[in-house]
């Protein structure tokens, strides 16, 4: 399966804080919040949603195409990304604007606050699906994840008219989109996937029930964080699948990015979703025990011996043909 990921492409600056942010956060002060803090170290990391899911496709055995925009400062990101075994040949290079910055700082209990410098990523809504086809040929599926809100309705609408199925992982940008936006987004996707927040602001966005937006999408996948994640389906019972558990949890950042590209590598392989969301949780693990969103390393036998003590040994049978295949891949090292 050919998989195109369309989203943001960024530099991240992820910062830990000690304490809690609970503990700042005054009851009676919640409509005026002001708030500064010392924080304890700093990562430069290179990130974004679309770059983290390509990272894991592509460290899953695919060769997928990434489509965003980013600036002059993006060559040397390029080269890691082609590297990993990512196409980056249609990220379009903006003239003027620095690649895009995410900046998030993680407490003691992995609450986050986090700001996005678009940047670059404004002239996403330039890019023609059409003209990456003529490229590459016409993928079996395109991952419309957060970016320029426009990009997002243009690549959705392009997916429609060219009939090329597509995922639909508005996230952090519901905020940013209206009830008729937010509705073009979602319907007619094969996949939805939101966090629980996320799920709740979607139905708030579309005024639709939890069953109208089923009746819309082919599957409805939602994070839980440690409590795992649910599947669900029009017509059918809603499956959760635990998190794989781990003690040596770093930052949560990147997490959700992970779980989709095991997801979606697994349902390339043309595996159940319920087992694809299994691969995801445990890639979700792999990234929660590291320090950047890109800064891990897959092991396929650590990896099956994880969905072996999770799942059991039915789901890790199921996984063993495709983690077998895994390419070798060296551990980026910064």
């Amino acid at each position: 399966m050919r998989i195109t990921v369309t989203g943001s492409i960024a530099t991240d600056h992820l910062m830990s804080f000690p304490g809690r942010f609970r503990d700042l956060l005054l009851p009676d002060q919640l409509d005026h919040v002001s708030l500064s803090f010392l924080t304890d170290g700093l990562e430069i990391r290179q990130g974004g949603v679309a770059a983290n899911i390509a990272t894991g496709l592509a460290r899953l055995g695919l060769r997928p195409v990434l489509v965003g925009a980013a600036g002059q400062d993006f060559a040397e990101y390029a080269a890691r990304l082609e590297g990993a075994g990512v196409d980056t040949g249609s990220v379009l290079i903006s003239e003027n604007l620095h690649t895009a910055r995410f900046l998030c700082t993680t407490d003691a209990d992995h609450n986050q606050v986090a700001a996005c410098y678009a940047g670059a990523m404004t002239e996403a809504r330039k890019i023609s699906l059409a003209a990456v086809a003529r490229r590459v040929g016409v993928p079996d599926l395109v991952v419309v994840a957060p970016n320029d809100p426009a990009a997002m309705l243009r690549h959705t609408a392009e997916c429609r008219v060219l009939g090329i199925p597509f995922v639909a992982d508005p996230s952090q940008q519901l905020a940013r989109l209206d009830r008729e936006e937010t509705r073009r987004l979602v319907v007619g996707a094969r996949h939805l996937f939101t966090n629980a927040a996320e799920a709740a602001l979607l139905l708030q966005r579309t005024g639709w029930t939890r069953d109208e937006v089923l009746s819309r999408v082919g599957a409805w996948v939602t994070t839980h964080g440690a409590d795992g994640a649910e599947l669900a389906r029009r017509d059918e019972p809603t499956e959760h699948v635990p998190a794989v558990r781990t003690p040596d949890a770093v930052d949560p950042t990147g997490v959700g990015d992970a779980l989709r590209s095991g997801f979606l590598a697994a349902v390339a392989r043309g595996l159940p979703l319920t087992t694809a969301l299994r691969l995801g949780c445990a890639m979700a693990t792999l990234v929660l025990e590291s320090a950047g969103t890109q800064d891990y390393r897959i092991e396929p036998t650590d990896l099956l011996s994880r969905l072996l003590d999770a799942y059991g040994p039915g789901e890790a049978a199921a996984l063993e043909p495709m983690l077998a295949e895994l390419p070798r891949l060296p551990e980026y090292t910064g």
